[in-house]
């Protein structure tokens, strides 16, 4: 078990570390992050069945992490005889939670009929494809073919191993979101400097505000199952987490607790005694959705339809209602008065 990533997996678009590379200590246990984990998994451990991927669930359950935190990239070929037990073997770990990736996608990995049937959550490009462009039009061409595919099944696309801007800037081109790699690796601060193309909005758009994909914040969620007291565990964790989401599990929101009215319902006489052991979603309000390309002042609008939850944060969803990530009404403000 082990990771393809040297380096955080980014948001192109926006800047932000959206997963981190699994990491085992010494001791080979696996160390815990605060975001998703990502993890290269072979195919023929999953053709293995259930017992082979057994150390995989254990080494999750002792580093204190679920499933649907966890992004596992599919690595390998299948046989055309082996594939109505591989599509088993995904269907299983999709029931779980983990969401499920393939690596090398469009030169050593599975054909593309076998991606597509799949329905994967990611698409990484072979990294030998990624290094060839942009001065290869053939690498170009393979990579515009997997973002084409991907556009079709709903899946995201990751470019792996960027190590110079112009990469960049032709995967952002393409439509690719996510990268990894030596370009986008931490500085001496800790911090991912991202490349950003110079924004070339006509001016109606640009009165409108950024879309909220370029204020995203990472969503602490939890499964639409989990009880009370596993939210009130998760705001104890930082005090600066504003909500936590509800998510079933294709990880499409499902509800939205507020830290203020959440952890108010629970401080309240006997509210941990009556709510503790019962399910979140008990507290929960629906959650307020918009897709990532809403421009800001469209946000603004949709958080003020409802009077009293004018500054709950916003859940940002994909094209599939999948959660991207929260986006806060304080930035939303702090945007929309420097841009006046």
């Amino acid at each position: 078990m082990s990771s393809l990533l040297t380096s955080p997996l980014v948001d192109l678009d926006t800047g932000a570390v959206i997963a981190h590379p699994a990491v085992v200590d010494p001791s080979g246990v696996l160390r815990a992050t605060p975001l998703p984990m990502v993890l290269e998994l072979p195919i023929g451990v999953v053709l293995s069945g259930a017992g082979a991927l057994a150390p995989l669930h254990e080494a999750l359950r002792r580093a204190g992490r679920h499933p649907r935190e966890a992004i596992l990239l599919l690595t390998g070929t299948c046989r055309e005889q082996d594939r109505p037990l591989l599509k088993v073997g995904i269907d299983g770990l999709r029931s779980i939670g983990y969401l499920l990736g393939f690596a090398d996608t469009g030169v050593a990995g599975p054909s593309l009929d076998l991606v597509a049937g799949a329905a994967p959550y990611l698409l990484a490009l072979d990294p030998e494809v990624v290094a060839r462009i942009p001065g290869d039009h053939r690498a170009t061409a393979v990579a515009r073919a997997v973002v084409t595919l991907a556009r079709g099944i709903g899946a995201h696309v990751m470019a792996p191993g960027v190590e110079r801007e112009q990469q960049a800037a032709v995967m952002r081109g393409l439509g690719v979101r996510l990268a990894h790699g030596p370009l986008l690796a931490p500085g001496p601060d800790g911090k991912v400097r991202v490349p950003l193309p110079i924004a070339d909005e006509p001016p109606a758009s640009a009165m409108l505000g950024p879309r909220v994909q370029e204020l995203l914040l990472p969503a602490v969620t939890l499964p639409a199952e989990a009880k009370a007291e596993e939210a009130v565990a998760a705001f104890g964790h930082e005090p600066t987490i504003t909500s936590v989401i509800l998510v079933d599990e294709f990880q499409r929101p499902t509800g939205s607790l507020d830290r203020s009215r959440f952890l108010l319902s629970i401080a309240a006489r006997y509210g941990h005694a009556l709510h503790g052991s019962k399910p979140a979603r008990r507290l929960a309000d629906p959650p307020r959705t918009v897709p990532r390309t809403t421009p800001a002042v469209a946000a603004m609008q949709a958080a003020g339809r409802d009077a009293t939850r004018v500054y709950d944060d916003l859940v940002v969803t994909d094209e599939l209602n999948r959660c991207l990530g929260i986006v806060r009404i304080s930035d939303l403000i702090k945007q929309l008065t420097t841009r006046t």
